[in-house]
């Protein structure tokens, strides 16, 4: 065998053998102890048509997490003027995107000024109404910052969700970002939709606020809320008779989730009731060592997405960086809290706008008749190749053989899930490899009848059938791709297998039956091409 044909064969064996290394887990129950050591056991994906689950597109309330970054800008700022000893009557988020400021002298503006330009880039100053005890203010937030700060809020919620769901225990989810403020999630798989859902969609804003206990809960409930202070309720009772207790907080939470490293649930040895135990890193655990030892005999609220938890009083210094959260949980509630608890909070609330579920017996039901459909297309191909081409027809069919395990490979290797519609790519895909043979040929016989040898007839064939057919295949794969890059579910698992079927339908087309005509002409010195 010449060099030039030992190389190519090596390609296309090394090639194949690999293919069949990467299809072995989807096709195999059991596989040998040391291959996850040494070699890859990613599996073909199932989408959610093939295998059931739930299908979830989420909205992303972008401009929440505007409000709530203004919020805090709001405390920056009265820490800012009481330490420039500004004077001011009223200090506020007065719209979605600015702050309010009522100061008392007119002088203080320039300071003001100052503070936002050396402080506060993302912030502009823009003048009120004037008078001459007076002076109102308004910090409007730069669009630029708006966009930023919403952009933000997305992707760390797409991360958070995803930590969520892992921890779940769903295998091979689908969650990415889907325009500019939305989300999809795919659960292949889930058993309980409806806890899937309560975990995805909690925001998980944990808080710990001092009750204001020097001004009146009753003139506050009658609309006279103190500066910096917020009205909050603690619900008690079961689902039948629930209580809701309210209390007047400060509005400034002197400890965040932020600060948590785990949450884990545990079983109380008095009550054996399930409580949530909170771990904080070393920051964390210094603030609230800080916090508990400054409030002694104060009382301190646990609150969760504006929901008082508990509110414990503080009977000393507590040191080692944990709390706990209690309260009527069964043990599944307190496993899920934790769950988001550790995955941390959403930096803004999430709204479902598209839900779907698909049961597995429609999933079994859509492989049976997308496995039939390819078997009886591919059986009716395959003796159409036998019978028009014959001996070339056989080559034409081993090459379709060999292209639809390439698929499968490519699949498994780029850990692309396999849909109904993707079925429906590899029948197209089926046909179009069978058009690259044809194309081929249908030239070696034009070449034949010219009185051309079998070697230069199949050396012609290919060459002047090769621009034709790569032609046709490059912009078919641009046009998988524009779909897979726009495309969404469905669309983009159709884009997925047509993508790689029209890559290795090429490399069969092109590079393996001609490596097989080559071998049986040049070594086994064939002089009649069966075509």
């Amino acid at each position: 065998m010449s060099k030039r044909l030992r190389w190519r064969g090596f390609i296309v064996l090394t090639v194949i053998v690999v293919a069949l290394i990467y299809i072995a887990p989807s096709i195999s129950e059991t596989l040998p102890l040391w291959w996850p050591n040494i070699l890859p056991e990613e599996k073909i994906r199932l989408g959610l048509d093939l295998k059931g689950g739930m299908h979830l597109v989420l909205e992303v309330q972008a401009q929440k997490a505007v409000e709530s970054h203004l919020e805090r800008m709001v405390e920056d700022i009265r820490y800012s003027l009481r330490s420039a000893k500004v004077r001011y009557q009223q200090l506020r988020r007065s719209g979605s995107d600015r702050i309010g400021i009522t100061l008392i002298r007119g002088a203080d503006r320039k300071a003001v000024e100052e503070m936002v330009t050396d402080n506060l880039p993302d912030l502009a100053v823009e003048s009120g109404s004037f008078g001459e005890t007076d002076l109102k203010l308004e910090l409007v937030l730069s669009q630029k910052a708006q966009q930023h700060i919403k952009r933000m809020a997305v992707d760390q919620a797409v991360e958070t969700i995803t930590n969520r769901i892992d921890q779940f225990g769903v295998a091979e989810p689908d969650i990415r970002p889907q325009g500019r403020d939305r989300i999809l999630v795919q659960l292949p798989g889930i058993k309980d939709p409806k806890r899937a859902i309560d975990i995805i969609g909690k925001t998980a804003l944990l808080e710990f606020k001092l009750v204001d206990e020097d001004n009146s809960l009753e003139e506050a409930l009658r609309g006279n809320i103190p500066p910096g202070d917020e009205i909050l309720y603690r619900i008690e009772g079961g689902p039948e008779s629930q209580k809701k207790i309210p209390l007047l907080l400060k509005k400034r939470a002197v400890l965040t989730g932020e600060y948590l490293t785990d949450a884990r649930v545990m079983i109380d040895s008095q009550y054996n009731e399930p409580y949530v135990s909170l771990s904080f890193d070393s920051r964390g655990a210094r603030l609230f060592e800080q916090i508990t030892g400054a409030n002694i005999k104060k009382r301190l609220a646990i609150v969760l997405d504006d929901v008082v938890n508990s509110a414990p009083v503080i009977q000393d210094k507590i040191t080692g960086g944990r709390a706990q959260i209690t309260g009527r949980f069964t043990t599944e509630e307190a496993r899920d809290l934790a769950i988001v608890l550790r995955a941390g909070a959403l930096p803004a609330p999430v709204k479902i706008i598209e839900e779907r579920t698909v049961g597995p017996s429609l999933g079994r039901d859509s492989i049976n008749k997308g496995l039939k459909s390819m078997i009886i297309g591919g059986l009716i191909v395959i003796l159409f190749m036998v019978f028009y081409y014959r001996v070339a027809g056989i080559l034409a069919d081993l090459a379709l053989f060999l292209n639809i395990i390439f698929i499968a490979a490519g699949l498994a290797l780029f850990g692309a899930t396999l849909t109904l519609p993707g079925i429906a790519g590899i029948i197209l895909i089926i046909g179009m490899a069978i058009d690259a043979n044809v194309l081929v040929f249908e030239r070696i016989r034009e070449e034949l009848r010219l009185g051309k040898t079998p070697r230069a007839a199949v050396d012609s064939g290919y060459s002047k059938a090769l621009v034709t057919i790569l032609d046709a295949n490059i912009t078919t794969l641009i046009a998988a791709l524009v779909l897979f890059q726009f495309g969404t579910g469905p669309v983009k698992g159709f884009a997925v297998t047509l993508s790689i079927g029209i890559i290795a339908s090429l490399f069969t087309a092109i590079f393996i039956t001609r490596l097989i005509f080559d071998y049986l002409i040049i070594e086994r010195g064939m002089k009649k091409v069966s075509i």
